[in-house]
């Protein structure tokens, strides 16, 4: 994969943490130059190239690109990660909620694809990683608003492939289970017993354990590798098997 990576061009979106950075930092150490898309550079610094943009904004995402624009007429990987999440039912969620997650999860991956195409048609081997979610699948409870989201992205995700196949641009997305990332980390912090809360959501992954950023990251890079050419509009679960597994406890 290094020697399929080395020298291409990479694009990541909420690239500042998490699974985001977990990617471009594996993107960066398989050769390639890396673009990170987020509000603030988080822990990005000397694995990619920070540009301040918002998904949720046509016109922020419009200046990143312009700015990428200024360095590469080529982007050869997009990783459409950055996402926002959401807790509670539908009789808990606002129209103001429903409105800014669909905004951010789904129609920012919209904006930010549309914005990339132009670029991913110079490549000879585009590709677009849609970061999901094992919620796209599997009902969690008070998960109501983001579940609908990932369930909109899984969607998206293969019709985007049918569009694009022709022009020779992949796109494929990944289905996270609950992942130790600082947005879970948060969620924990909130609840009245942590630990008790993060081992329950430890045993209903049948693994035992949460998946690893790193876990993650390592399937967006062979999803976006040019080794997958005939790898499009495919699912790949990265969640312990929580999806299709039912194991004795």
């Amino acid at each position: 994969m290094s020697a399929q990576l080395t020298g291409r061009t990479a694009v990541v979106s909420g690239a500042g943490s998490g699974i985001g950075l977990a990617t471009a930092q594996k993107l960066a150490g398989l050769g390639a130059h890396v673009f990170g898309l987020d509000l603030s550079a988080g822990d990005m610094g000397g694995v990619a190239e920070w540009i301040k943009c918002d998904v949720g904004s046509s016109e922020s995402v419009d200046a990143a690109f312009d700015l990428i624009g200024e360095s590469t007429e080529v982007v050869d990987i997009l990783v459409n990660n950055a996402g926002i999440g959401a807790v509670g039912s539908v009789e808990d969620a606002t129209d103001e909620e429903w409105a800014s997650v669909l905004n951010v999860n789904v129609v920012g991956i919209s904006r930010v694809s549309r914005a990339a195409l132009p670029f991913l048609r110079r490549s000879d081997a585009g590709a677009i990683v849609n970061t999901c979610s094992i919620a796209a699948t599997v009902g969690l409870p008070k998960r109501a608003a983001y579940s609908a989201s990932k369930g909109a992205v899984q969607s998206l995700t293969r019709a985007m492939a049918a569009d694009l196949i022709h022009e020779g641009i992949r796109v494929n997305c990944v289905n996270p289970g609950t992942a130790d990332t600082p947005w879970v980390a948060r969620l924990l912090e909130k609840a009245s017993d942590p630990v008790a809360e993060r081992a329950a959501l430890e045993q209903r992954q049948p693994s035992g354990r949460l998946v690893t950023a790193d876990e993650v990251a390592s399937a967006i890079c062979f999803l976006a590798s040019p080794d997958q050419r005939s790898t499009t509009g495919s699912v790949l679960a990265v969640d312990g098997g929580m999806d299709g597994l039912r194991v004795t406890p």
